[in-house]
C-alpha cells in the first residue's frame, strides 16, 4: 500500500485536472481491434492522453547531441561519445560529492495532441556501475511562456554510485513537479502545456569506458476532467493470463529502510509479477544480499531497486517502469487508459497491466480493506466482464488472485476525485497504469499497444 495520504504526492497528482464540462472518457464496445480479438470503441471519442517516445535510430539522430551519439542495431539507443565536460554532484542522500563526465541529448519539441495539465516522463536504460542518468522536461504553455528545465528523475539501476531520486521544490508559479509528475498549478485557469522537450544527461566516472545506454525516452501528457464516477464500459472479453502471484504482505517488516517494509510494496510486487510473466527474473547472484529465510526474495529485490530516496517510497511510477526495463529485452512505460475496454484490448494480446487506484473498503467488494493508493495487476476478465486481478495486498501468494466487480473497479481506477474516510474530497489517479512488454513485440501485441496509444 502507500503511506498515509497527507504525506503522499498522490493527493496532488490530479487536483489540477480539467474543469467540469470537458469531454468524458467513456467508450462503448463495438467491433474488434484488428488482430487483437478485443472490442474497440463503437464511437470515436477525443483521446485525453498523448503518449510519445523516442526509440528508433532516426529518433536519436533527430535530437541535439553534445557528447552523445546514437547507436544502431536491433535495439537502437543513445550513449556517450566524447563527453562534453565534467561536473561535481553532491548526492543529497549520502552527502558524498563526486566528479562525473557527462554528455547531453535534447529531443526535438513534441507538440501535444492533447494540451496537458499533467505530464509523466518514462525511460528505459542500462546503467553499468559507475554511470547514471538525469531526465529533464522543458515545455511551452498555451500562453506562449516557457517552463524552466524541470528534473523528472536522477536514476541508476543500482544504488552503489548515486541514490536514485526525484527532486522536490520545483515550481515556476504556473506549474510544479510532484515527485514524478509535472502538473499545472491551476487548471481551472485554462492554462495548459502545449509542447515539451526532454533532455537526457548521461554521466560516468572520469576516464571510464563505461556508459549508460538509453533505449527509450518519452512522456505521457494528459488532460483528464474532474469526475467522481465514469460511465461503465460494456464487457467484451473473457480471458485470463497466467501471471505469477506474489503477496506484499508476506514481506511485512522486512527491509524497513525501503518504504517501511513489505506492507508498502504494492508497486514493486506488482512489477515483479509481470516481469516474471515475461520469463525474466533476478539471478541468484542478484539476490545474494537478501536474507535466505525470506520467501520470494525477488520482491525484496524489486523494492530495493525501485526505491526513490526523496519520495521515501517504492511507488515512483517511472522508476518502476525503468526497473522492469533493466531485464533483458523488456520495455516499460507509464500511461493512462480510457476504460476497461482498453485493458481488454491488451489482455487479448497477452499483455497484463498494473493499475493504480484508491478506494474506501465498501467501494470494492471483496477487497477487505481501503487505501489512499494501491497498485494491482490486471490479468484478465471473467465471462461476465468482471476484473481478474493479482492483488498483492493479500495474506499469501495463493490468495493473490481476486475477482472484482467491473463497474466498481472501473470507477475507482478512472475517477479523479473521491471522498476519503473523513468525507474530504481527495484525488484519484485517473486511469494511470504501467505497461511492460517485449522490446520486439509481436504484430498482435504491437497493434494492441497502438490501439491504446503506446508505440
Amino acid at each position: 500500500m502507500t503511506r498515509p495520504e497527507p504525506l503522499s504526492r498522490r493527493t496532488l497528482l490530479t487536483a489540477a485536472a480539467a474543469t467540469a464540462g470537458a469531454a468524458a472518457l467513456a467508450t462503448t464496445a463495438g467491433t474488434a481491434v484488428a488482430g487483437t480479438g478485443a472490442p474497440a470503441p463503437a464511437h470515436a471519442v477525443p483521446r485525453l492522453v498523448d503518449n510519445h517516445a523516442w526509440t528508433s535510430h532516426s529518433d536519436w539522430r533527430s535530437g541535439t547531441a553534445a557528447g552523445t551519439r546514437a547507436v544502431a542495431g536491433s535495439r537502437p539507443g543513445l550513449t556517450l561519445a566524447t563527453p562534453e565536460g565534467r561536473t561535481d554532484y553532491t548526492d543529497p542522500h549520502t552527502g558524498k560529492t563526486a566528479t562525473w563526465e557527462y554528455g547531453r541529448w535534447t529531443s526535438p519539441a513534441h507538440r501535444l495532441s492533447v494540451p496537458a495539465t499533467e505530464v509523466i516522463a518514462s525511460w528505459n536504460a542500462r546503467t553499468p556501475a559507475g554511470t547514471w542518468i538525469q531526465i529533464e522536461l522543458q515545455g511551452t504553455y498555451s500562453d506562449g511562456a516557457a517552463t524552466p528545465w524541470y528534473v523528472m528523475g536522477r536514476w541508476a539501476a543500482g544504488d552503489q554510485d548515486i541514490r536514485r531520486t526525484s527532486v522536490d521544490d520545483q515550481s515556476d508559479g504556473k506549474s510544479s513537479i510532484w515527485t514524478d509528475t509535472f502538473s499545472i498549478d491551476d487548471a481551472a485557469s485554462g492554462l495548459r502545456l502545449v509542447s515539451y522537450r526532454l533532455r537526457l544527461t548521461l554521466y560516468r566516472a572520469p576516464d571510464s569506458k563505461a556508459s549508460p545506454l538509453v533505449w527509450r525516452l518519452g512522456a505521457m501528457g494528459s488532460d483528464v476532467p474532474d469526475r467522481f464516477s465514469v460511465p461503465a464500459s460494456q464487457p467484451g472479453l473473457a480471458k485470463e493470463l497466467s501471471v505469477p502471484r506474489f503477496s506484499q504482505n508476506v514481506h511485512a517488516g522486512q527491509y524497513p529502510e525501503y518504504d517501511n517494509g513489505g506492507e508498502a510494496w504494492c508497486s514493486p510486487t506488482s512489477s515483479q509479477m509481470i516481469i516474471e510473466y515475461w520469463g525474466r527474473k533476478p539471478s541468484a547472484d542478484d539476490l545474494s544480499w537478501v536474507n535466505p529465510d525470506y520467501a520470494d526474495p525477488e520482491v525484496c529485490h524489486a523494492a530495493r531497486f525501485t526505491y526513490d530516496y526523496q519520495y521515501e517510497g517504492c511507488g515512483n511510477w517511472p522508476f518502476n517502469a525503468a526497473y522492469a526495463a533493466t531485464y533483458k529485452d523488456l520495455q516499460g512505460v507509464v500511461t493512462r487508459l480510457g476504460s476497461l475496454s482498453d485493458l481488454e484490448t491488451l489482455i487479448a494480446a497477452g499483455i497484463p497491466a498494473i493499475t493504480s487506484q484508491s478506494f474506501l473498503k465498501e467501494e470494492l467488494t471483496g477487497a477487505g480493506y481501503g487505501t489512499s493508493g494501491h497498485l494491482m495487476t490486471v490479468i484478465g476478465f471473467t465471462a461476465d466482464g468482471d476484473v481478474i486481478a493479482n492483488d498483492p495486498a493479500s495474506p499469501s501468494d495463493t490468495a493473490v488472485r481476486r475477482v472484482y466487480k467491473r463497474a466498481e473497479w472501473e470507477k475507482i481506477w478512472l475517477r479523479t476525485k473521491r471522498y476519503n474516510a473523513t468525507g474530504k474530497v481527495v484525488s484519484g489517479t485517473g486511469g494511470v497504469c504501467y505497461l511492460y512488454f517485449p522490446a520486439h513485440p509481436t504484430s498482435k501485441q504491437r497493434r494492441a499497444l497502438e490501439a491504446v496509444g503506446v508505440r
